[in-house]
């Protein structure tokens, strides 16, 4: 009886964590929906050949296609920087596009990110260049 009151109180306490929009997992499980659907948002700056060659542009329509909201601009430093938000997996698809790809003509050098949190809700409507 003991054991069951405590798998009892276990179910409870699962269900009132879920009930506040928690994440729980059991050790040893891979990443669920839930997690899948967390939203986060986190700041970019990418470093090289990365002005003058359609960048913002096509960061624009890769955040878009990714469904991302945020923005991009160029810096007087020749980097571009900017602000992704949406769902996990869709945002490390995105950083790992800033990191490696970028436009065609292009030559990224590196990409830092930082200020990645948790976010209840996205902050912007859509991806946005910012002049």
């Amino acid at each position: 009886i003991l054991v069951s009151a405590r798998l009892a109180g276990v179910g409870l306490l699962i269900a009132f964590l879920s009930s506040l929009g928690c994440v729980v997992r059991a050790p040893g499980v891979g990443m669920n929906m839930a997690e899948g659907d967390t939203l986060i948002s986190v700041d970019y700056e990418i470093f090289g050949k990365v002005q003058g060659v359609f960048f913002r542009k096509y960061t624009q329509a890769e955040g878009k296609k990714l469904g991302l909201v945020g923005w991009v601009q160029n810096t007087d430093e020749g980097t571009v920087q900017g602000q992704l938000q949406g769902p996990i997996s869709k945002v490390r698809h995105m950083q790992e596009w800033l990191e490696t790809k970028g436009s065609p003509k292009s030559h990224i050098d590196r990409a830092n990110f930082r200020n990645e949190k948790v976010i209840v809700k996205l902050d912007y409507s859509d991806f946005q260049i910012v002049k």
